[in-house]
């Protein structure tokens, strides 16, 4: 009886320190607020883009790449590159990355977002429509 309470107390204690170890694993690396215009929803050689994912990932490139700003548009020090990019589109495109409310703020408006920035996830929310 004794061996068997060692091992369940043994067990618990391993879980609880797994358990907060991925609680860690997508620490907060920070955020920014972007205004998503009318310039996001179009890719930066003329066609309009489908997907909020896509638009929140060509303010990014209208950012850092082609220096086209909008005033409310903050600077961000992760997706600086067309892949650091390419990888936020992935994660955009996660479940619960945004809610579908706030897909289709995007897609059919210029709302001010916020997006949350963690090692291996992104959130967007709306500050403004």
């Amino acid at each position: 009886m004794r061996k068997s309470k060692t091992v369940t107390v043994a067990g618990l204690l391993l879980a609880s320190l797994l358990g907060a170890g991925a609680a860690h694993a997508d620490d907060m690396l920070g955020s920014y607020v972007a205004r998503i215009s009318d310039r996001d929803h179009q890719a930066s050689d003329g066609y309009a883009l489908e997907s909020a994912a896509q638009m929140v990932r060509q303010d990014r490139a209208n950012w850092h790449k082609f220096h086209r700003r909008d005033s409310d548009d903050e600077g961000d020090g992760w997706f600086r590159t067309n892949d650091q990019r390419a990888d936020l589109q992935r994660m955009l495109e996660r479940s619960g990355a945004m809610s579908s409310s706030t897909k289709r703020a995007i897609v059919n408006g210029e709302p001010l977002i916020q997006v949350d920035v963690y090692e291996n996830s992104v959130r967007v929310s709306i500050l403004e429509n």
